[in-house]
């Protein structure tokens, strides 16, 4: 089967080992796993930093967002059958959907929602796994609570902060408040839901202040936390909630002490990693969250479509995530 690999990490996108099509054996489900026909995926940041860091010993597979058609499943497997179109990240433990063929555990895929192309579709399942989690999961917040109180999530108008703006304006009653540093993101992030839009290449504490709504309740850091955490903790409201999703080189928690505020942090794919006893969790969270699509309550996240998937748009989206303008999702569709 074709698909898109690295075959030396840490090399510079112009070097065809970053990145290259390569031929490689059609894999075989186990007991739980679905065979899927990849029809569309999405390129994520996690994406970048593996290929970044993490050696490989032959062709490693990226891509952890994928749609396609489940031509195959295992002998245990009974959340669905045949012929069912499915959407996932899958784990970091197996090989990427960048592949005409991909195995999933059935416990982390959903049915496609119907409403969606396949390209819009696969726009969604890692991004919406990790707002959903870290909402829900790791700050403890509930549907219809949240009243009164506020969340600031800072990188909004990228995949994960799309979903996340999304899913706390539709099904929480907190006020929401994005970030963003550039016009073109400034409006997205309004569209999508957010009650305010302020820059986090400014003084946090002093917008919020300006806006009216007081300290931040709870903070998402989607992105740079390193360059915003201490302004971030002066912006947090005493016994707030602190959570983040991305790769600081340090993280030191004692600014937190003062004000009796938690730490949570979210990886999506902590529950495949460990086969959590929850781990179908994530097919539930996948099925509500199509659900919520066919219903008009959220929307995809899609941002840019880069065409087929080859070695060169593959590369083309993994430049784009660097260079951090990247707004909302980048998909690719077709081999």
């Amino acid at each position: 089967m074709k698909a898109i690999a690295y075959t030396q990490h840490g090399l510079t996108l112009e070097d065809p080992r970053s990145l290259d099509l390569v031929d490689l054996p059609k894999p075989t489900p186990g007991p739980r796993d679905l065979l899927v026909a990849v029809r569309a995926v999405a390129v994520n940041p996690v994406d970048t930093k593996v290929r970044a860091f993490f050696a490989t010993d032959g062709a490693r597979v990226l891509g952890w967002d994928a749609v396609g058609t489940v031509e195959q499943v295992g002998s245990d497997v009974t959340l669905f059958k045949k012929g069912d179109t499915v959407y996932y990240a899958g784990s970091l433990l197996r090989p990427g959907n960048h592949a005409e063929y991909s195995l999933v555990d059935e416990r982390i895929a959903g049915h496609k929602p119907a409403s969606l192309s396949d390209a819009q579709a696969a726009a969604l399942p890692l991004t919406s796994l990790t707002a959903w989690e870290l909402l829900f999961d790791r700050l403890g917040l509930t549907e219809d609570g949240g009243a009164g109180k506020n969340l600031l999530i800072v990188g909004a108008a990228g995949g994960v902060g799309s979903i996340l703006v999304q899913l706390a304006r539709q099904l929480t009653k907190l006020t929401v408040i994005g970030t963003a540093s550039r016009a073109e993101t400034r409006q997205w992030v309004r569209e999508l839901g957010a009650h305010h839009v302020i820059d986090h290449a400014k003084p946090v504490a002093g917008q919020l202040q300006q806006l009216g709504v007081g300290p931040a309740h709870y903070i998402a850091s989607l992105t740079h936390t390193d360059a915003h955490y201490l302004q971030l903790v002066e912006a947090l409201a005493p016994q707030g909630h602190f959570a983040l999703i991305d790769d600081p080189a340090t993280l030191d928690a004692l600014p937190l002490k003062r004000k009796s505020a938690s730490l949570h942090w979210e990886l999506m794919f902590t529950r495949s990693i460990f086969e959590t006893e929850d781990m179908q969790r994530q097919h539930d969270i996948l099925e509500r969250v199509a659900a919520l699509v066919d219903s008009s309550v959220v929307k995809t996240t899609m941002g840019e479509h880069y065409g087929t998937i080859n070695a060169e748009n593959v590369r083309r989206a993994h430049a784009m995530l660097e260079s951090g303008k990247a707004r909302g999702k980048i998909v690719l569709e077709g081999f």
